[in-house]
């Protein structure tokens, strides 16, 4: 099993840009069988993408050229033991369950965040699905 989290920029970020990107999500992942989390608001895009190595970065390759992404980058990869998120395609969270200001993405929270806060984040939207 493979995990890859990254976080990127959303260009156009409204209601239907947002439903066009989980339902391709979703379909692709289930072909693919790729399971993950996207939290999503206006500024930021967070990401967890989990299955098979060559599946997964097959789907991040393609949303690295996906004009609705900016500034893609990778904040973690990695071998993993089980799925977070066995049962979703793509789970979406509007970022109710976690929060960073604005601010605070405007000034690089995301990438001064440690890998175990960043795996702590998706955590919590898994145990709150069991």
């Amino acid at each position: 099993m493979y995990r890859l989290i990254y976080s990127s920029r959303p260009f156009g970020f409204d209601a239907s840009t947002l439903s066009g990107l989980l339902i391709d999500s979703r379909e692709n992942n289930q072909k693919n069988n790729i399971t993950g989390s996207l939290l999503c608001r206006a500024d930021i895009y967070l990401q967890l993408l989990e299955g098979p190595e060559k599946n997964v970065i097959s789907a991040f390759d393609k949303i690295k050229i996906d004009d609705r992404h900016l500034e893609v980058e990778v904040l973690l990869k990695g071998e993993s033991n089980d799925r977070m998120f066995p049962d979703w395609a793509m789970k979406d969270d509007p970022v109710e369950s976690w929060m960073w200001s604005h601010q605070e993405v405007a000034k690089g929270a995301i990438q001064k965040s440690s890998d175990e806060e960043i795996i702590n984040i998706f955590k919590k939207i898994a145990a709150a699905e069991k």
